[in-house]
């Protein structure tokens, strides 16, 4: 990718840098009913069935505010929030299991926030128990935490590790000192390295580190010697996510003046520049923007065909039900989508008074479902099978959406899209940046351009 030239670069950002969903669901949340309530909630829990499932829990505190972040948290005075909020999650998990047919196993457990080591290591363990006694462990079940390296210590890791936990996230984002002064999240590099280096000694099989590419005072120098660190610790996964300025969803990041953000130009060559650098250190590009080394459980997920996105971002597919539990917690149950509450007072109000929390979700049709499987293709592995989606639904492509084979050849023509109607298509290394743009030719429920201001850049 050092080939790619800034007017390559400058001719794609006109054609597809416009805002845009990032589709870990379809329809995607703001087109969800704010109508729709634990009653309707409870009654797809009834029909689930009884096979394993996903859980997540949203442990919503952080100790401090980063001004980069939009994520659902709060910054509690002291830690005498901790107590309350797991009493009401041992509740909510008490009321989700009444509602549903029959026991269900938990295949896959995530923990994330927020900051779940906000928690400390007996916190953090009564949490885990909590959710075990009601939904007990498959014998090979997936459990991850994402964790602040800045104040991770080694009793939780033990907590988690004792827990059967194998998978843990660490939130990088850069290791600059002039961007972390802008961000508000000072950590050296010796912490972070030697973190992971705790997290692997007692067993951890799989470490993940986020990275954030259009942070402001960033550079393509800056960054480099953040990548050198990065390689040098040499994680199993790499999540590498571009900075939404949300303004309007995270009032923090107005104090970041525009003329220090990386422009679109240089955003786009920030990102060229780490694929390049993790491609040629070993790792697999995946999806949208995770990289993994070949014997990851992600990148055997993405050869197996088990690779899944879902709101938590890229996963591996273990079950067909995810229940969340905390506030802004979001489960995809049985052909439906449920967001609890947002705000922690909120949330348990309702759960104390014997209510789930469910304030909107959405109810997938037909033509959901046959869209839904279009995304998740496009942003899982990158494809479009014309003959996959007519063994899967019974119809060509084409009764869905017509001249959707000129809209791709478009995309070809661009450079995003490789293949044809009888062979499939496949996205590019450069596609690979434009899936959301891709994604959204099959959305039938995007508002107009001028209507967009709700989603982030797609670049």
């Amino acid at each position: 990718m050092s080939a790619f030239s800034r007017g390559a670069v400058d001719a794609l950002l006109a054609r597809y840098d416009r805002s845009g969903p990032r589709y870990t669901s379809y329809p995607t949340a703001p087109e969800w009913e704010d109508g729709f309530g634990d009653d309707d909630f409870s009654s797809f829990l009834g029909r689930s069935g009884d096979e394993p499932l996903s859980a997540y829990v949203h442990v919503p505190f952080c100790q401090k505010l980063c001004a980069f972040c939009a994520c659902t948290r709060t910054i509690p005075k002291d830690r005498s929030v901790i107590a309350p909020y797991l009493a009401t999650l041992e509740r909510e998990l008490e009321l989700v299991a009444s509602r549903l047919p029959a026991q269900r196993p938990c295949a896959q457990l995530a923990l994330g926030g927020g900051s779940p080591n906000y928690l400390d290591a007996a916190s953090l363990g009564r949490l885990v128990d909590a959710v075990d006694e009601r939904f007990p462990p498959t014998a090979d079940a997936e459990r991850s935490a994402e964790l602040d390296p800045r104040r991770t210590d080694r009793d939780q890791l033990e907590a988690l590790a004792e827990r059967g936990f194998e998978r843990v996230s660490f939130g990088v984002q850069d290791l600059d000192p002039r961007v972390q002064a802008a961000i508000h999240r000072s950590q050296s590099p010796a912490k972070t390295a030697a973190i992971i280096a705790e997290a692997r000694a007692l067993g951890f099989e799989s470490v993940n580190v986020d990275l954030i590419y259009g942070l402001p005072e960033q550079t393509p120098t800056s960054f480099d010697r953040t990548l050198d660190q990065i390689l040098e610790i040499r994680p199993d996964r790499i999540a590498l996510y571009g900075y939404a300025h949300v303004t309007w969803i995270s009032s923090t990041q107005r104090s970041f003046n525009r003329r220090n953000l990386p422009s679109p130009e240089d955003r786009l060559l920030l990102y060229f520049r780490a694929l390049e650098r993790f491609t040629e250190a070993g790792y697999r590009h995946l999806g949208l923007d995770h990289f993994a080394l070949p014997e990851d459980g992600l990148a055997l997920a993405a050869d197996d065909g088990t690779l899944h996105r879902n709101f938590m971002g890229y996963t591996v597919a273990r079950s067909r039900d995810l229940i969340a539990f905390g506030p802004s917690g979001i489960s995809e149950v049985a052909g439906c989508y449920a967001q609890s509450e947002r705000e922690v007072g909120t949330w348990q109000a309702a759960i104390e008074a014997g209510r789930l929390a469910t304030f909107r979700g959405w109810r997938l049709s037909l033509d959901d479902e046959r869209r839904k499987w279009l995304i998740q293709s496009l942003m899982c592995s990158g494809s479009i099978s014309p003959e996959g989606f007519r063994d899967e639904f019974g119809i060509e492509l084409g009764e869905l959406l017509p001249g959707f084979e000129g809209t791709l050849n478009g995309f070809q023509a661009d450079g995003l899209l490789a293949g044809s109607l009888e062979d499939g298509f496949r996205t590019t290394d450069t596609g690979r940046l434009f899936l959301r743009s891709m994604a959204m030719s099959f959305d039938a429920y995007l508002a107009p351009a001028t209507d967009q201001a709700r989603y982030s850049r797609v670049v």
